[in-house]
């Protein structure tokens, strides 16, 4: 790498963690403030810095947008698969991935677990909002949930199912307060699963991680012993995505 290339990936990375002077970053490269300068007026030409009132350097608009565009081009899916791989192996049932897709939640993935059963999730096909816990686990954390509430047609499958839009904005709550969503039979009645949002590098919600078990198997009360684990294998793939939060679920 070139001497030049190299001091303007250093003065980036300088500035971006807090706004800097031309002393300082000229101190910082260990060269004249005049070559400091001739390198950061290349880079204010580019976009990559800026700068602010008080004549000092900061993190250029043109860069954000870069690494906007770089996070839209992280495939979730191929990050997410061998974090989930390693828990299906461990906990031996079935692991999903969703996806907020428009007004959908999408499964995205699924590592059927030891011995599965037929169950009605599919990788490609939207989960049902008002039952299904991967859609919980997302929509708690949505600041409107209006668009998507309003789609749900609230039809009873199970005993357990909530047919009503006050009773899943409550319970939605519960989710956000809690950090964790749940699915007790309410759209297969053998079937039960817990689930927890994925973050990305803005801190939003956008997938969520889930683990389903027939009851027989393992009722809700086991699953919820070891949501730590789970909370952990969601944590791993939130990070990769450039989360920046910790083990407690805050930025």
């Amino acid at each position: 790498m070139s001497q030049t290339v190299a001091r303007a990936i250093d003065i980036v990375a300088f500035v971006s963690r807090r706004h800097r002077t031309l002393g300082e970053i000229a101190d910082h490269l260990g060269v004249h403030k005049s070559t400091a300068l001739r390198i950061l007026q290349t880079l204010e030409e580019g976009g990559f810095v800026r700068r602010v009132p008080d004549n000092r350097y900061a993190m250029g608009f043109q860069l954000i947008a870069y690494g906007q565009l770089a996070l839209d081009q992280v495939e979730a899916r191929a990050l997410a698969r061998p974090v989930l791989q390693e828990l299906g192996e461990r906990c031996g049932h079935t692991v999903h991935f969703a996806e907020l897709t428009g007004d959908r939640v999408v499964y995205v993935d699924k590592i059927d677990g030891r011995g599965s059963v037929a169950m009605g999730s599919r990788i490609g096909l939207p989960a049902i909002l008002h039952t299904a816990a991967v859609a919980k686990a997302i929509l708690a954390y949505q600041p409107d949930r209006s668009r998507w509430l309003s789609t749900c047609d609230f039809k009873r499958f199970t005993p357990t199912t909530i047919t009503g839009r006050s009773e899943l904005e409550a319970q939605l709550d519960i989710v956000r307060d809690r950090g964790w969503a749940e699915d007790d039979g309410e759209h297969e009645d053998f079937i039960n699963c817990v689930a927890l949002p994925v973050f990305d590098a803005r801190g939003q919600v956008t997938h969520s991680l889930s683990v389903t078990a027939l009851k027989a198997v393992a009722p809700l009360a086991e699953l919820r012993t070891h949501l730590d684990e789970y909370r952990t294998t969601a944590h791993r793939i939130s990070r990769a995505l450039g989360w920046g939060g910790d083990d407690n679920g805050r930025r």
